[in-house]
């Protein structure tokens, strides 16, 4: 059983203190970001904002006109729509919300936007790849509608108290889940680290029991990892589901891992991955190049920072890379840079496109604030916002393959997913020809 959302890949670059990244669509996501400190202005339109829904308004102006990447601001007379919004009553934060987000639709960009407390809040989790809460990955049976454990994150505290995949989740705290939404179950559970909550647990092998799990502080995983062994051949598969803050030592040890149990080759599955930290994306990459440009952010006044491999890769071996149509931001930056530097195949769909790099700032009421500050390149220097990256081998999936897919995940990343099944014949095709060339004895030619 399958439960999944559609997110929007943001990429982080954190740099003194803030937090950049780099996205695609739809926010959900979680982040510990520090506080901007602002420049206080000089307009006599600011009088007293402390204490007021204003204050936040001008918080925002403030960061887009310090940080967007289009100085002209798509047109708009930003300091003449300071002294609009400056103007405006607002009764409470809600019309202040509401008038911020208007503001922003005038800039012409989809990923600057403006996040409720609650939003910034699951961002901020999502990117630090760390939550307070007891380690479950939920969902609502289809069939039964019942709020369910889909797994439990490994040596969590749910795991530790015998939850397990497919139980029911009955009541939370007394609560009953019956007509709870999936995100106010969510929120339920979640707290803060030390407290208790209740759950009531239905499952088929035994009567309904209570358990009452502390809250901890979870490191999610972004990684997971195996090795298949594809006829004479062992085959690393890893895929990657997010560039969260410990997705690279989270990679370094599956690389570690199937190397020692000696992998032949390696399948990098980045398809549906959204984005999350440029860092992470780089080091990531610097795990399996050697050497070679990973990618390079122009920001508004011009200034170029380009990211190289540093000749520390963790592994040599055949690489290939699954993308699709999903795969967004710090997903197109590795895969960019992995195809551009020869060191993989890419196999699958054309990738989202997204070009651009968000910085996300924490405002003073505990709202946030995503800016476009930055574009971004692959080496080649070619452009890819709204374009993405062609794989070197297509292998598009029909609706009913995705259909099949999406309804039997234990499918993906075997012999039944037609992207997966390409990937292992390259590799078996690599190996062949790694193995002919060294097998191979030199000719010389003697007068």
């Amino acid at each position: 059983m399958k439960y999944s959302s559609q997110r929007c890949g943001l990429i982080f670059k954190l740099i003194n203190s803030k937090s950049y990244r780099l996205g695609t669509t739809k926010l959900f996501a979680t982040v510990a970001v520090s506080s901007l400190l602002l420049s206080q202005s000089s307009s006599p339109v600011t009088a007293a904002l402390e204490d007021s829904p204003k204050t936040v308004i001008d918080e925002v102006w403030q960061i887009i006109n310090n940080e967007f990447v289009d100085r002209g601001f798509n047109h708009v007379d930003w300091k003449l729509k300071r002294q609009e919004l400056l103007q405006g009553e607002y009764t409470d934060k809600q019309s202040a919300y509401k008038a911020i987000r208007q503001s922003l639709e005038g800039l012409g960009d989809p990923y600057t936007r403006f996040l409720a407390p609650e939003e910034y809040a699951d961002l901020t989790s999502q990117t630090s790849g760390e939550l307070s809460g007891i380690g479950i990955r939920l969902g609502v049976d289809e069939k039964t509608t019942q709020l369910t454990i889909i797994e439990p994150i490994p040596n969590s505290p749910a795991s530790k108290a015998g939850l397990a995949a497919g139980d029911h989740i009955v009541s939370i705290d007394g609560k009953p889940t019956k007509t709870m939404s999936l995100e106010e179950a969510s929120a339920q559970i979640k707290g803060e680290v030390g407290t208790q909550v209740k759950l009531k647990v239905s499952r088929e092998t035994k009567p309904d029991f209570e358990v009452a799990i502390a809250r901890a502080q979870i490191e999610l995983p972004s990684v997971s990892y195996t090795l298949k062994q594809e006829q004479n051949s062992k085959v690393g598969y890893i895929k990657l589901d997010e560039f969260s803050s410990h997705a690279a030592e989270q990679m370094q040890q599956a690389i570690t891992e199937l190397s020692n149990k000696e992998a032949s080759g390696f399948i990098l599955d980045l398809r549906g991955n959204p984005g999350g930290l440029l860092f992470s994306s780089v080091e990531i990459a610097r795990m399996w190049m050697a050497q070679g440009a990973i990618v390079s952010t122009i920001d508004r006044k011009g200034g170029n920072e380009k990211f190289s491999a540093n000749g520390k890769a963790l592994t040599d071996l055949p690489l290939v890379v699954l993308v699709d149509g999903y795969s967004a931001s710090a997903s197109e930056i590795l895969a960019g840079a992995l195809k551009e530097n020869h060191r993989a195949k890419v196999v699958g769909s054309r990738t989202y496109g997204k070009g651009t790099v968000q910085s996300v700032h924490s405002l003073s009421d505990g709202a946030g604030l995503a800016v476009t500050i930055a574009r971004y390149y692959p080496p080649s220097g070619i452009d890819i916002n709204k374009k993405g990256i062609s794989p070197d081998i297509q292998v598009d999936l029909s609706r009913e393959q995705q259909t099949n897919l999406s309804i039997n995940p234990d499918l993906i990343g075997t012999n039944a997913d037609p992207q997966y099944a390409r990937a292992v014949n390259i590799l078996k095709n690599e190996s062949m020809s790694v193995t002919n060339r060294q097998s191979t004895p030199n000719q010389l030619n003697i007068n």
